[in-house]
């Protein structure tokens, strides 16, 4: 077995478990948000039992619409409001920042969990050693009441990636390259180990921006190579030369459209997007910053900085960045998905072409369906806005 057999044999009480095979295990989290939320809500009052299996265990986000976009909106609120008072669930409600970032910081999962969520970027927990399933509302009710999840054991597939990475290349250009080469139905329904010395070696916020697109590619689970040991067999096995990879950026309107940057300069941007539950960590906000402070951004862009969460913003403003950003002119949000859901803050027009770190570029997906999305890392979103095209990072400053 694999390592994600591994955790899902030990979470079903079994020896060994394999491909194909129906099994049960038990859950240790379950998540929803208030796009989510309401509707596992919904059918968890239809089933009628009285607890939930264990309040610990069950955490609501506000982080989609916050502060409320619409009176519908609100109304998910106070709908989340009311469960975790009858049941005494967890609750984030006040801007802490998008699920996926707050439950990291939280501490909510340990390596080796099985997670639960209704939210298809369930999958960042992977970068942490936890076996992350996203599910639908409906399914997320069940787990609620019952504290288990029915699932047929997945075919793993192993990516491994080795050697020396380019300068200026990142999570982001990584996870966009394994999307480009495999494509976005490359792993539907499969399990995706992530190794390899150029992956292993990574920081914690990197790994995650990796682990979040798995999705991106179909994937079921997107776990992360954590560094201890053979992650076992997979069903099949790729080997990617680290040296290949450069910055690329997902093009209109897919994020497995991927081309590198370098056949995309010169194309003009309206608004630069630094977001999102992929890329709107501190580290990619002290990345943007570095290359942002002293400059000014084009005079016909529009940068929107969201924090993927409060401790985030804490931490920019204690050091600075907030106030770097508001020098240069961008709009610093406050915590939570932002545009990337394409429900408030910042949505585009059909005129508008906007590079972003979020997680797709969906028509529609930021607003009008005829606005053009592309995406990229947080260094490229940051050099773009100031030059007002797409540029290839280390053209606004060379400092990798």
């Amino acid at each position: 077995m694999n390592v994600i057999e591994k955790i899902l044999a030990k979470k079903a009480g079994l020896d060994h478990v394999k491909p194909g095979q129906e099994i049960t295990v038990k859950v240790d989290l379950v998540m929803a948000h208030d796009v989510t939320a309401p509707i596992a809500i919904e059918q968890f009052r239809k089933i009628g039992v009285s607890r939930v299996y264990d309040p610990e265990k069950v955490v609501l986000f506000i982080d989609h619409n916050i502060p409320s976009s619409t009176v519908e909106s609100r109304q998910q609120h106070r709908t989340m409001q009311a469960f975790h008072e009858d049941f005494g669930v967890q609750f984030y409600k006040r801007s802490d920042g998008v699920l996926h970032q707050v439950a990291y910081e939280e501490g909510l999962y340990s390596a080796g969990d099985i997670i639960v969520g209704a939210d298809s970027h369930t999958c960042t927990a992977g970068a942490h050693g936890a076996v992350a399933i996203p599910l639908g509302s409906t399914e997320a009710a069940a787990v609620m009441a019952l504290g288990e999840l029915d699932l047929e054991v997945p075919e793993t597939h192993i990516i491994r990636i080795n050697g020396k990475l380019n300068p200026f290349v990142y999570g982001k250009d990584i996870v966009l390259h394994i999307i480009g080469k495999f494509t976005t139905n490359g792993f539907t329904d499969c399990a995706v180990i992530v190794t390899g010395d150029a992956i292993v070696s990574l920081p914690s916020e990197e790994k995650m921006t990796i682990a979040n697109m798995m999705i991106e590619c179909g994937a079921m689970i997107g776990y992360i190579d954590q560094g201890n040991g053979d992650p076992g067999p997979g069903a099949a096995e790729y080997d990617i030369d680290a040296a290949e990879i450069v910055p690329v950026a997902a093009c209109p309107s897919s994020p497995g459209n991927v081309k590198p940057l370098s056949q995309l300069v010169g194309t003009r941007i309206t608004q630069a997007v630094l977001a999102s539950c992929t890329n709107g960590r501190y580290s990619d906000m002290e990345i943007a910053a570095s290359v942002l402070q002293g400059r000014k951004i084009a005079s016909h862009v529009n940068l929107v900085v969201v924090p993927a969460s409060r401790r985030i913003l804490e931490q920019m403003e204690e050091n600075g960045l907030v106030k770097v950003f508001r020098d240069v002119g961008a709009i610093v949000m406050n915590p939570g998905c932002g545009p990337c859901f394409g429900s408030h803050q910042g949505l585009l027009t059909k005129d508008d072409v906007a590079v972003s770190s979020t997680n797709r570029n969906f028509p529609g997906r930021m607003g009008d369906k005829a606005a053009q999305v592309y995406l990229a890392s947080p260094r490229v979103v940051a050099e773009s806005a100031v030059a007002g095209y797409l540029v290839l990072p280390g053209t606004i400053t060379k400092e990798v």
